[in-house]
């Protein structure tokens, strides 16, 4: 399959995201899209990897795994996220009794 369909695809996802974060003021929404911006970065890195992938098999086996490692480690940081932006919307939920993001500035009181 050709690299353009990978990434009109990735620049659909993310523009969903910035949409998303930009228009929403539920705290979980914008959370899910921050994720979603991430997950078009990786399609990105993993579909740029495959396509160098089969320009270097032939000098090195082990040569084209670098976009898998890098979306291997945004997976990773993206599940610290996942749990401390969680625990910190709880927080928000537990002190206002909503998740709309223009009710923080009540938390300054």
């Amino acid at each position: 399959m050709p690299i353009n369909y990978y990434i009109f695809l990735a620049v659909a996802l993310f523009c969903i995201g910035v949409a998303g974060v930009l228009t929403r003021r539920n705290a979980i929404i914008i959370f899910m899209c921050v994720e979603l911006m991430l997950n078009a970065v990786n399609l990105l890195l993993v579909a740029f990897s495959k396509m160098h992938l089969h320009d270097l098999a032939s000098a090195n086996p082990a040569a084209g795994i670098d976009g898998q490692l890098f979306v291997f480690f945004i997976m990773v940081v993206a599940a610290a996220e996942v749990s401390v932006g969680l625990a910190i919307i709880v927080m928000m939920y537990r002190n206002t009794h909503s998740t709309d993001v223009n009710f923080l500035n009540r938390l300054k009181h």
